[in-house]
């Protein structure tokens, strides 16, 4: 056998080194997520190692000789020769098992194209089964071929039996998720599914699998016109619903719609997938401070499902969040009761959420005693920092402050992940409680100790910008951007920070332009153009930015923004309308707050 030229070094270093099975091959089926789909309904499985090629009574002599010849070649280390005389008996006997043979010698021999091969003339003559379809579809990735896959795809659809085939669609995205090219992928898969596109059985997770391929592509408007096509196809499609979800949680305009769509559809069954993306649509819109929208979610689900242990604890921690303690402890008491018939796996982490969320209840209403009793009850080694830094707080706010700061230093750090959590820890609890100044010191010192991690550099400079050390900002800033310039947090924040004091603002301008190039959704980069198109003077261009940030992301410094431009404008209504939303979203906001106090309005 010649020598081959291919894509993987893995596949050939020469021609037929000493038998070793490939670790790609090794790995079998975790290389391609499509073939475990179809393991189940294969007509026959891959092997999981090299074996002997199979002797039955009806094979005549010379087949025998041949085979065993083969056998001995490969145990003298020459598989090309035994894979030209297996792959032979396999062309004259037409028997899967000698095609299946010849590719597993030729991949332990890492020839890949000659595998190919051997794959190919299999599908050739056994078009009706899967398997060699399934073994070319892994070659093909492995040698970075992502543009010839289209054939194996559709036959491997096609095959699949007709109550699989969804799930078989849907696992596309994520078999061809490795490869290099991802639009050669993507136009391979595409060409692969147009048949599926016209079956009504399969339309709609054709259409939420492409939507996935485009979100690969980054192509998020693409994606969102694809799960509203499958969505209209089958406005059940949990394949749908999910990649909605998903370009809800991206921030994607239009795609809250198509969430609510789904969770809202009239005499829909309950059924623990419908309950899954209910309760993550939740979580998404409690993340994103959509409070109110969040509530009515949950009184939707708990109307429907008033034993749900998780709605209870979103329930609490909304109740948490709004500074409504003691709402939120009954929710949350509710919750730990039902919790106890969830698996202990599910139940533990839920509980300990649950115990914060009501130390921090406690702490609201003053009982700093019951507070530390529900951090007491966590025992969980992956909570017990945020237990620690929860009854920092709790020590600062009494005025102990040292004490809250050895508290969170011991006990020692065994390594460096729990020492930059440790230091993480004390900075945030300082920030939290106001002592801006110390909290600059203490990530002055992460820094020092961990100077290559861009995350600790960014918090330093928004430290020093909190210290009114806005010099040392800038000086940090602009290190961390020369040192990491896609680093897109940094331009947004110097960008802002110039916009608020309402200095060098067309510098400001393009600093944020910067950022939103690498951004371009990002409610909190918008939110910084709108502010600093207010400081031009540009009230209009403001007014149309900001109103598109907040419905992005409803958030109180946004909301802050946004009423100030309304009030410049004489939109006095509107202006206390989002004011007032603001300190729903968060009463405590020190941009609303000053901006009411600045500009002396009692919404």
């Amino acid at each position: 056998m010649t020598r081959e030229a291919t894509a993987d070094p893995r596949l050939h270093r020469r021609p037929f080194p000493p038998p070793r099975r490939p670790i790609w091959l090794r790995r079998g089926v975790a290389l391609c997520l499509l073939t475990g789909a179809l393991a189940a309904g294969a007509q026959t499985a891959a092997p999981a190692a090299p074996v002997a090629a199979p002797v039955s009574s009806d094979m005549d002599a010379e087949l025998f000789y041949q085979l065993l010849l083969g056998e001995l070649e490969l145990r003298r280390n020459d598989p090309g020769s035994a894979y030209s005389l297996v792959l032979d008996a396999a062309n004259r006997t037409r028997r899967p098992e000698l095609y299946r043979r010849a590719v597993d010698i030729a991949l332990q021999g890492r020839a890949g194209n000659a595998a190919l091969s051997a794959a190919r003339q299999w599908a050739t003559v056994h078009p009706n089964s899967d398997e060699p379809y399934r073994y070319e579809l892994q070659i093909l990735l492995a040698l970075n071929r992502p543009a010839e896959v289209s054939n194996a795809l559709r036959q491997i659809i096609r095959l699949s039996p007709p109550e699989r085939r969804n799930e078989v669609i849907a696992a596309i995205p994520q078999t061809l998720a490795r490869s290099a090219d991802k639009t050669a992928a993507a136009q391979a898969a595409r060409e692969a599914l147009a048949p599926s596109l016209a079956d009504p059985a399969t339309a709609a997770t054709t259409w939420a699998t492409l939507g996935r391929l485009e979100l690969a592509q980054d192509q998020p408007l693409e994606a969102l016109a694809s799960a509203s096509r499958a969505l209209a196809q089958e406005p059940g499609s949990v394949a749908a619903a999910t990649l909605a979800l998903e370009l809800l949680e991206r921030e994607q305009p239009g795609a809250l719609p198509l969430v609510e769509r789904y969770v809202h559809l009239p005499n829909a069954p309950t059924s623990h997938a419908r309950t899954g993306i209910h309760l993550a649509f939740v979580r998404v819109l409690i993340d994103q401070r959509r409070r109110d929208t969040a509530q009515r979610e949950l009184d939707r689900l708990l109307a429907s499902a008033p034993e749900l242990p998780q709605a209870w604890l979103l329930k609490g921690i909304l109740l948490v969040q709004s500074r409504q303690p003691e709402a939120a402890e009954t929710a949350l008491q509710r919750y730990l009761t039902l919790s106890r018939d969830l698996p202990a796996a599910e139940a533990g982490p839920g509980q300990n959420q649950a115990f914060l969320q009501l130390a921090q209840a406690a702490e609201q209403r003053g009982d700093f005693v019951a507070a530390n009793a529900w951090l007491d009850r966590i025992e969980n080694a992956d909570a017990l920092l945020a237990a620690q830094l929860r009854r920092a707080t709790m020590l600062a706010r009494q005025g102990r402050l040292d004490d809250a700061r050895r508290l969170l230093r011991q006990p020692a750090a065994r390594d460096d992940a729990e020492l930059r959590r440790q230091y993480m820890a004390e900075a945030q609890m300082l920030r939290d409680v106001g002592q801006h100044a110390l909290a600059f010191e203490a990530y002055a010192a992460a820094v020092e100790r961990f100077p290559d991690d861009a995350d600790l550099a960014y918090e330093h400079a928004m430290a020093a910008d909190k210290a009114g050390r806005h010099s040392d900002m800038e000086r940090l800033l602009r290190a961390l951007i020369a040192r990491q310039p896609d680093f897109h947090h940094a331009y947004n924040a110097l960008g802002y920070s110039l916009a608020d004091r309402n200095e060098r603002l067309p510098e400001a301008k393009a600093l944020i332009q910067q950022a939103l190039r690498h951004a371009p959704n990002d409610p909190y980069i918008l939110d910084s153009l709108g502010w600093v198109e207010f400081r031009l003077g540009n009230h209009g261009d403001a007014l149309r930015i900001l109103r598109d940030a907040y419905q992005r992301r409803p958030d109180a410094e946004i909301a802050a923004h946004l009423g100030e431009v309304h009030w410049v404008l004489n939109q006095r209504e509107a202006a206390l309308a989002v004011w007032r939303e603001g300190l729903l979203l968060a009463p405590d906001n020190e941009t609303l707050l000053q901006t009411l106090r600045r500009l002396q309005v009692q919404p």
